[in-house]
């Protein structure tokens, strides 16, 4: 859901009655450890101040009306009854699997008049969708007079992307939503699941995190994803590994490998594990500065053996570090979508300048610039 005007209907205009309650839950922006979530592995995003807000009112039916305030996409009823994957289609699937993942849960929904309302870009590849999930969830839980812990809300959201709507996503953007800290970047273990939350204030260190929306087109529905995912797992069988975190020998593991895009894929993953844990303790340590290099490493590994970037990603890179960025990579699951750069505040404008410079010159789409400073997560709208 991208940002509403303030022209927008509200939901007492739309549904003719005043809302009981508003949850909201961010976006996020990782910072690095791309696709390693569905791997078991390590990540570590931190949470958008933009996010997803979800305005509800119990009806008397079991019927959720789903309403948007970006007026083009028009009003879809959905009966709680008979919910199953496959039954709703488009961007209402997501509301909808999160109702159908709550019920599998066990939850004694109500109809609910429902109003979505949302300020991150669509197609930026900031976990809009996490967001919309999640925020359902607390709308939904909260009308039902029901609670449930932080844990399993992002879980039911992520099956409800799995299942419900199709995309074999991890877990990171629904833990992000519902798990982060402001001032802080949130470190997941995704086998564990536990959290730590670590300290980000690049502002007191002279620094900026400039994310830029390439505006290149940005879906995980379609097979590119699913087949990133398929070749770990085809890698995990061979090299009987319970997960790709387990590879403690990478070169001995690229020599039992003789296929040359699964030895690609499987150097990304592990190496990119190991990318995050060191960008955590060099910020652990207040050596903020040093992360710039692994950050661009990060982005090369996705280019050349995750093959997930594509040419606006790429220019938005090395752009920015032509014009004197630390580091800088695409963020999120890829083919499109947002990259960041690790720049000086005192360069910050210069950099934003140059990449808008580049992509008039190369005959693209204007991209957008996204504020990155670290927000809270998942809660009543107060």
């Amino acid at each position: 859901m991208s940002a509403s005007l303030s022209t927008s209907p509200s939901f007492s205009q739309i549904f003719r009655r005043v809302p009981e309650v508003a949850w909201q839950s961010p976006g996020r922006v990782n910072l690095i450890g791309e696709h390693t979530d569905y791997n078991d592995g390590f990540v570590l995003p931190l949470a958008l101040t933009l996010g997803t807000t979800v305005e509800g009112a119990r009806r008397d039916d079991r019927v959720l009306r789903i309403a948007s305030r970006e007026p083009e996409l028009a009003m879809v009823e959905v009966p709680l009854d008979g919910l199953a994957p496959g039954s709703v289609g488009g961007w209402t699937a997501y509301v909808a699997g999160t109702a159908w993942a709550l019920a599998e849960k066990g939850v004694s929904l109500v109809g609910a008049d429902l109003l979505i309302d949302g300020t991150i870009p669509r197609g930026a590849g900031l976990s809009s969708s996490a967001s919309l999930e999640c925020s359902t969830a607390g709308a939904l839980l909260a009308l039902a007079g029901a609670d449930l812990p932080l844990r399993d809300i992002a879980l039911l959201a992520q099956r409800a992307e799995n299942v419900f709507v199709g995309v074999p996503c991890g877990v990171m953007d629904q833990f992000a939503s519902t798990h982060a800290r402001a001032g802080h970047l949130l470190l997941l273990d995704t086998r564990s699941l536990e959290v730590r939350h670590i300290p980000f204030d690049l502002a007191a260190d002279g620094l900026a995190l400039l994310v830029v929306d390439t505006r290149a087109p940005h879906a995980l529905v379609d097979g590119e994803y699913a087949a990133r995912r398929a070749s770990c797992e085809k890698a995990v069988r061979i090299l009987g590994v319970r997960a790709l975190r387990d590879v403690t020998d990478l070169d001995a593991a690229l020599a039992s490998l003789h296929d040359d895009v699964l030895r690609r894929r499987v150097r990304h993953i592990v190496s990119e594990n190991e990318r995050v844990l060191d960008v955590v303790e060099l910020l652990e340590s207040g050596d903020v500065r040093a992360i710039g290099p692994i950050l661009s490493a990060s982005h090369v590994s996705m280019r050349e053996d995750y093959e997930i970037s594509c040419r606006e990603l790429d220019l938005v890179v090395d752009t920015a570090l032509a014009a004197g960025a630390l580091g800088a990579r695409m963020t999120g699951g890829g083919f499109g979508g947002s990259a960041i750069a690790l720049v000086e505040l005192t360069d910050l404008d210069r950099v934003r300048e140059t990449i808008l410079d580049a992509f008039a010159a190369a005959g693209l789409t204007e991209p957008g610039f996204v504020d990155a400073a670290p927000g809270d997560g998942y809660g009543p709208l107060r």
